[in-house]
């Protein structure tokens, strides 16, 4: 059905550049009601801007055109993210090197070293060469509560990567190097894992976000820089190694909110051909991977998308499924996206990741102010998978309360309403739904919520995935750079 726990969201975006074309950047975070992150959710927006001079930052702040009535707008989430030749030369190299072409990455030259790593899923210790990359210091235009990373690799057979993120507080106070992922997109060298529970005392790492311990009683204790450090590993004397075309964050500060101002709809209809997937039609399949089928809406999601921009996973990728088993690259998206720590195929990034492991494809996760914002997302072309939570009754029509679920909005109606391809249908065919715009928009931007408990617990605050070209449209562009993400 849905999320199995309830999590905190951030959202996952697309940059990659071409020789000279600009493209798209964007991540997501869990956390158990009332903690700061988790699977629930939270939300924000972004707005076009710069980084640090030089480095061609593709990120920048938004003004919040979604808080509740009498809140004053202002900026609340800032996205930076490098993957141009320009800004991997920016960091600082220890055996690395930019591989130039239509789509600069960052490679193994020559290693730094070697170091063994014990894989806590499986007990197996290994050796490894790897060498690392740094990011400049972001000073972030928000400085936030949370912080989510994203990145987009290839991670050939006898490769993985490493992605850690070291905050610097409001105070100047330089925080540890938290471990964001370890990530591969196969399963033969290490398992994918998120590293739940880091912490200084003042943040913690929650699943796949970084988020300021208690920051309504920390006298208001921010994150206002951060800095990315890319550990690249491969087999001692391979040739070849992991090839990372995007790495960044997106940090946040979305106010407390349990309702959102309402915004005026385009009057003009649209709506996207996305495939249409069930995660129902797959309960009880391999429950090895988050209990099966039921709570794959992430995953589910991710294929709808991935396939929208006309990738499919090859015949030899799915051969490990049941022939039996209809749509078996859902199985395998859930698969590739499944968090070994987390137990569940809803980590942010990883879902990004993922979908950036087809050609020509990226993906990040991020936040968006308002239903306008995502409203010019899908009339440029672009699908946006959001998260979401809400009991039975405050969603007309989904006949479900979830503590976390996603589905991908594709279109609107003439009248504002959402038309949306929600996974958590008995078929394929009841996946499409439309839903009142009041309720899908409040229940998407909120932060705060009451669950059927009556308890207080975390909402979205509109955290969405985004997936794109890495040479998108024009028209794309245009979208992505209105809602802070280019």
């Amino acid at each position: 059905m849905t999320a199995p726990t309830p999590r905190r969201a951030v959202l996952a975006v697309a940059l990659a550049a071409a020789a000279a074309a600009v493209t798209v950047p964007g991540g997501r975070a869990a956390a158990a009601a009332g903690q700061p992150g988790g699977p629930a959710q939270s939300g924000g927006a972004g707005a076009a801007g710069t980084g640090p001079a030089g480095s061609g930052a593709a990120g920048g702040a938004a003004a919040d055109a979604g808080a509740g009535a009498g809140a004053a707008a202002r900026a609340t989430v800032d996205n930076r993210f490098w993957f141009s030749g320009g800004h991997w030369q920016a960091g600082t190299h220890r055996g690395t090197t930019v591989l130039a072409g239509a789509r600069p990455g960052l490679r193994i030259t020559t290693p730094a070293g070697r170091t063994e790593y014990t894989d806590p899923h499986t007990g197996r210790k290994s050796t490894w060469e790897y060498a690392v990359w740094t990011s400049p210091v972001h000073r972030s235009s928000v400085p936030g509560t949370e912080v989510i990373s994203s990145w987009n690799a290839a991670t050939p057979a006898g490769t993985w990567i490493q992605v850690d993120l070291r905050p610097t507080y409001g105070d100047g106070t330089v925080g540890p190097w938290y471990v964001m992922g370890r990530w591969a997109s196969g399963e033969a060298d290490i398992r994918r894992t998120s590293v739940d529970g880091q912490t200084d005392g003042r943040s913690t790492v929650w699943t796949d976000t970084l988020a300021v311990d208690a920051p309504a009683r920390t006298a208001g204790l921010r994150i206002a820089a951060w800095q990315l450090r890319l550990t690249l590993h491969r087999r001692p004397g391979a040739a070849d190694g992991p090839t990372v075309w995007l790495a960044g964050a997106v940090t946040s500060d979305v106010p407390d909110r349990f309702t959102v101002t309402a915004s005026t709809p385009s009057g003009q209809a649209h709506e996207l051909k996305v495939p249409r997937y069930s995660q129902e039609v797959h309960a009880g399949r391999y429950p090895e991977y988050d209990n099966g089928g039921e709570a794959w809406c992430s995953p589910t999601s991710s294929q709808m998308v991935i396939e929208y921009w006309g990738r499919k996973p090859a015949a030899k990728d799915l051969e490990w499924v049941d022939r039996g088993y209809s749509d078996p690259q859902v199985c395998q998206a859930a698969r590739a996206t499944y968090d070994n720590a987390y137990r569940g195929c809803g980590n942010w990034p990883f879902n990004a990741a993922y979908a950036a492991t087809y050609e020509g494809l990226a993906g990040v996760v991020t936040r968006l102010r308002s239903l306008t914002d995502l409203e010019a997302l899908v009339r440029s072309g672009i699908p946006v998978i959001t998260s979401q939570s809400f009991r039975a009754e405050e969603l007309t029509g989904a006949g479900y309360g979830t503590a976390g679920h996603l589905m991908t909005v594709v279109g609107f109606t003439a009248a504002g309403d959402i038309v949306a391809n929600d996974p958590n249908a008995r078929d394929n065919s009841a996946v499409r739904r439309v839903y009142k715009r009041r309720e899908w928009e409040n229940v998407w931007l909120r932060t705060k919520r009451y669950n059927t408990a009556g308890k207080v617990a975390s909402g979205s605050g509109g955290v969405c995935y985004l997936y794109a070209p890495a040479r998108p449209a024009i028209a794309q562009i245009v979208a992505l750079k209105a809602v802070g993400v280019l």
